[in-house]
């Protein structure tokens, strides 16, 4: 679907961008691919990595619509990736955290629609279901933006969707390589929040081609959720440092035990496809699908009152050894 199309990423300096360009030009024959993002090294460094004559570095920020406007003419598809992310940084710059997650949100939709972009994916977290922290509030609001903006549409052609997905292996700013580092600094003990503390668990390749197929299952409101495995922490360690002993700092502000990434509260809207799951809109659009069978006739089925997909109860944990060869250890 992406073959002589042009596709711009938000963000696109980020560990999402860099696999997702390699995906692209891997297995595609894109027109263009636009690099959007703030960070002039980040986009030097990753001009040297991809040279292709089909790539294009725009230095810009989500807050800034007019220089967005600009950077989506022409543009089929778009990953919105950019966002402040750190939990802890969010909890103690909340304005900051604002800016980009929710007005960035509304001028990449103002942008698309502007420009007639086909079809906008927006990255979300698990951190934006029954949130607790700011940066999770931040993303429930930019998800309830890119849904209704399916509303507001109007005679234009742009659909957007959400994906959401929890902890990315070896992300960073993620947990193994912070731990991976402190290893190599000699550490005796690694930091532990809590010990009974579980987390969703996809590797970067596993969300891009989740991404991907995403755009080609969507018809515009949907909130695309994967069946991936958990982790316990303790589990990460041993499969970082067997025996290594671990210090319990507290939890940090804003932080949960597990995570969420389908509610119960939005059960009676979730309906779950062989490998992953679709919260449809609560709002009605004037042109209503069907999203109990996706664009691929893919079907699925609605779950169970009070249902929710939560770390902690999760079907499929990951195995100590599992955790070794995903981690790289």
């Amino acid at each position: 679907m992406f073959n002589n199309k042009s596709i711009l990423i938000t963000g696109g300096t980020g560990s999402f961008g860099h696999q997702f360009v390699e995906t692209l030009l891997t297995r595609y024959s894109p027109g263009r691919i636009v690099v959007f993002s703030r960070d002039e090294l980040k986009q030097f460094e990753m001009q040297q990595r991809f040279p292709q004559p089909v790539m294009r570095f725009f230095l810009g920020d989500v807050r800034d619509a007019a220089r967005l406007r600009q950077a989506m003419r022409g543009i089929d598809y778009v990953v919105h990736a950019a966002a402040l992310k750190q939990v802890p940084a969010a909890e103690y710059n909340p304005m900051e955290c604002i800016k980009t997650n929710i007005h960035g949100a509304e001028n990449v939709i103002a942008a698309a629609l502007d420009n007639e972009v086909k079809k906008v994916i927006a990255l979300s977290t698990d951190k934006a279901a029954n949130p607790a922290n700011l940066y999770g509030a931040t993303k429930l609001c930019s998800d309830k933006l890119f849904v209704a903006a399916n509303n507001i549409a109007g005679g234009h052609v742009t659909r957007f969707s959400v994906v959401r997905y929890g902890n990315v292996v070896g992300s960073r700013g993620s947990v193994v390589p912070v731990f991976k580092h402190m290893l190599a600094q000699g550490a005796s003990e690694l930091p532990v929040t809590d010990a009974r503390m579980t987390r969703f668990w996809i590797t970067l390749e596993q969300g891009i081609e989740f991404v991907v197929k995403s755009f080609q299952r969507m018809y515009g409101g949907e909130i695309f959720v994967p069946k991936i495995p958990s982790m316990r922490i303790l589990d990460l360690v041993e499969s970082l440092a067997p025996g290594m002993s671990v210090k319990i700092i507290g939890i940090r502000p804003g932080e949960k035990l597990h995570e969420i990434m389908c509610p119960s509260d939005d059960s009676h809207l979730t309906l779950e496809f062989d490998d992953h799951f679709v919260i449809s809109p609560s709002i009605r659009f004037i042109k209503q699908a069907d999203y109990s069978t996706n664009a691929l006739a893919e079907s699925g089925v609605r779950v169970k009152e009070g249902f929710d997909y939560s770390s902690g109860t999760n079907p499929y944990f990951l195995t100590v050894e599992e955790l070794r060869r995903m981690n790289g250890a």
